[in-house]
C-alpha cells in the first residue's frame, strides 16, 4: 500500500520545522513601536536603580538614627529617612532588588509549568487532556486570594516561599492558552509528517510544536511579570511579604501610609511610583509583543 502524496515527499526529505512567530520582522515591529521603546527604557532605568544604584550610593539602608526620623529630603538624604531614621533612598534601591527578583523569578517558573503542562494536554488529547483541564477548572473555582492567604501563611515567609506561591497559583492560564495554540498546531502537515518518520512525542513537543507557541509565551510571560510584582507588592501590603527588616516597594508603600496625615511625603509616593512605573513598562513590552507577534494584528505588514 502506497503512502499518500503529502507523506512520499516528506519521507523523501526531513519535513522542515514550520517558522516560529519570532522572525525579525516581528522584532523589527516591536523595536519600531514607540510602546516598547519607553516599556523597556522604563524597566532598564529600575533595573539599573535597583541593582546599580547600591554600588554608588553608600547610605546604611537597615542601621536606625533616631536622631534623624521622618527627616525630609536633604542633599545626604535625597528621599529622607524612615521612622527609624535610615536612608530611604538606600531602601527604595534594596527593596526593588527584591520586588524585582522575585516577579521575574515567579513569572519564569509559572511560564515554564503551563507551557510543559499546556504541551502535554494538547498534544496528548483524549482522556489525559480532559482530566487536566478539570483539575485547571477546580483550581479556578477557588478564589485566588483565599489560596495566596493560605499558602502564603502556612508556609515560612521568605523569597523562594514567595516566587512558589505565586507560581503556584499562576500558571494555570499559560497552561490553557498554550494548550489551545497546540490543539490548533497538532493537526498541521509538519506535525503530521513528524509522526510519519516515527518521531516521539517528546521531540514533536520540543522541536515542532514548542518553537511555534513561543511568541504567544512570550507576550503572556510579559504579563506573567506584571502579576507577580503586584502580587508581592498587595501581600506586603497587607502584613504577609517578608518580614522586616527585609524591605520591599510593597511593604514600604504600606508601612508609609500610616505617616500620611504627618505630611511624610517622601515616604508615601517613591515606593507607588516605582511599582506604578514597573507596572506600565512590563505592561507596554507586553502590548507591543501582542503588536508585533500576534498575526491577527500584524497582517496587514505582511
Amino acid at each position: 500500500m502506497s503512502a499518500k502524496p503529502e507523506f512520499r515527499e516528506a519521507l523523501a526529505s526531513p519535513p522542515a520545522i514550520k517558522a516560529p512567530r519570532g522572525s525579525s520582522r516581528e522584532w523589527r515591529a516591536f523595536w519600531h513601536n514607540p510602546l516598547a521603546r519607553l516599556g523597556v527604557g522604563g524597566l532598564a532605568f529600575m533595573v539599573l536603580f535597583a541593582f546599580a544604584g547600591p554600588l554608588f550610593w553608600h547610605q546604611d539602608a537597615n542601621q536606625p538614627n533616631l536622631l534623624q526620623t521622618l527627616a525630609a529630603p536633604t542633599l545626604h538624604h535625597p528621599l529622607g529617612t524612615d521612622s527609624l531614621g535610615r536612608d530611604y533612598l538606600k531602601r527604595m534601591m534594596l527593596g526593588g532588588q527584591l520586588s524585582l527578583l522575585v516577579g521575574f523569578a515567579a513569572a519564569l517558573v509559572t511560564t515554564v509549568i503551563g507551557v510543559l503542562y499546556g504541551l502535554v494536554s494538547g498534544l496528548v488529547g483524549g482522556a489525559v487532556d480532559a482530566v487536566m483541564m478539570r483539575f485547571i477548572d477546580i483550581m479556578y473555582a477557588i478564589p485566588y486570594l483565599f489560596l495566596l492567604l493560605f499558602l502564603d501563611s502556612v508556609f515560612r515567609p521568605n523569597a523562594a516561599v514567595l516566587i512558589f506561591v505565586i507560581a503556584a497559583l499562576s500558571w494555570f492560564g499559560v497552561a490553557r492558552l498554550v494548550r489551545s495554540e497546540v490543539l490548533s498546531l497538532k493537526h498541521r502537515d509538519f506535525v503530521e509528517a513528524a509522526r510519519a518518520m516515527g518521531s516521539s512525542t517528546w521531540r514533536i513537543m520540543i522541536r515542532h510544536l514548542l518553537p511555534n507557541v513561543m511568541g504567544v509565551v512570550v507576550v503572556n510571560a510579559t504579563f506573567q511579570v506584571a502579576d507577580a510584582i503586584l502580587v508581592v507588592a498587595y501581600l506586603s501590603f497587607l502584613g504577609l511579604g517578608l518580614p522586616p527588616p527585609t524591605p520591599n516597594w510593597g511593604e514600604m508603600l504600606s508601612t508609609s501610609m500610616q505617616y500620611m496625615f504627618q505630611n511624610a511625603w517622601w515616604l508615601i509616593y517613591p515606593p507607588g511610583i516605582a511599582i506604578l512605573v514597573v507596572e506600565l513598562s512590563v505592561n507596554f513590552i507586553g502590548d507591543a509583543l501582542r503588536q508585533a507577534f500576534d498575526p491577527r494584528l500584524n497582517r496587514t505588514r505582511t
